[in-house]
C-alpha cells in the first residue's frame, strides 16, 4: 500500500525533478509570495510538457483568503485557462468575514467540476473548525483538503490532525497533510488513517525556495510516506 505525495513546483524544473523522484502529482504554484499565488497558464503549459504528473494548480491572486466579485470573475477564466494548457485540477480556499468557508464563492469559481481538487490551507484560519469540515463536506468534485491542522504548522496541529482523522470518516478520506510537515509527523498521521502528503520547501536542498526540488530528498520522503502507510494500515 502507498500513500500520494505530493510536491509544490515553481517551474518545469522542479515537476521534471519531483518526478524522477517518485511524486504523485505536483502542485504548481507562481510564486511563494504570501504562502502561494497563481501562475501565468504560459507557465502550466511549460510543466504540462515537462512532466506527466497530475498538475493542481494554485487559484489565489492575493494576500489572505478573502476575494470579491471582480476577482471571482477572473479566478473562473483562469481555472478553463489552466485546464485549456493541461492542468489537471486546481487548489483554492476561500473564506468570508467571518472566518467561515465562503462555500458559495467557492461554489462559483469551480461550478460543476469535471476534475478534482484541493481546499487549500484556508480551512487552518477558520474559527469555527468542526463547522468548516461540515461546509466543506458539502462541496462538489472536492476530493482534498491540505491542511496542518493549525494555521502555525502541522508540528502545532498534529494532535488536532490525528484526532480529526481518527473521528471523521469524511476528513480521513480527504485529509493531506501539508504546511511545514516533517518527517517525524508522518508515522503518527498514518496510523490515524491519513493518506496523502504535502511538501514543498522540504523537498529542496537546505529548505530554500531558491533551490530547485531534488530527486534524492523526494525519494527519501516517498520511501518514508510509503513505508508509514503500510505500517499504519489496518491488518486484512
Amino acid at each position: 500500500m502507498s500513500g500520494l505525495l505530493e510536491v509544490i513546483a515553481l517551474h518545469a524544473a522542479d515537476a521534471e525533478r519531483a518526478e524522477a523522484g517518485g511524486a504523485d502529482r505536483v502542485e504548481l504554484v507562481g510564486s511563494m509570495e504570501f504562502g502561494g499565488l497563481s501562475p501565468e497558464p504560459a507557465l502550466v503549459g511549460q510543466v504540462r510538457r515537462a512532466t506527466s504528473l497530475p498538475i493542481r494548480v494554485m487559484l489565489r491572486l492575493r494576500e489572505g483568503f478573502g476575494t470579491d466579485g471582480g476577482e471571482v470573475a477572473r479566478l473562473r477564466g483562469l481555472v478553463d485557462a489552466y485546464q485549456s494548457v493541461g492542468a489537471d485540477g486546481v487548489v483554492l480556499g476561500f473564506l468570508n468575514a467571518h472566518t467561515d468557508i465562503d462555500a458559495d464563492v467557492v461554489r462559483e469559481i469551480v461550478g460543476e467540476p469535471d476534475f478534482g481538487w484541493t481546499f487549500h490551507r484556508a480551512v487552518d484560519s477558520c474559527f469555527a473548525t468542526d463547522r468548516a469540515w461540515r461546509t466543506l463536506a458539502t462541496l462538489p468534485g472536492l476530493d482534498q483538503v491540505l491542511t496542518a491542522g493549525s494555521a502555525r504548522g502541522v508540528t502545532e496541529g498534529l494532535d488536532e490532525l490525528v484526532q480529526r482523522a481518527r473521528t471523521d470518516e469524511f476528513a480521513r478520506s480527504v485529509i493531506m497533510a501539508g504546511g511545514g510537515l516533517l518527517a517525524e509527523h508522518v508515522p503518527w498521521l498514518a496510523r490515524a488513517g491519513v493518506r496523502a502528503f504535502h511538501i514543498g520547501s522540504s523537498a529542496r536542498p537546505g529548505g530554500s525556495w531558491k533551490a530547485y526540488v531534488d530527486a534524492d530528498l523526494v525519494g527519501s520522503w516517498r520511501t518514508l510516506v510509503d513505508d508509514s502507510v503500510r505500517r499504519g494500515a489496518p491488518a486484512p
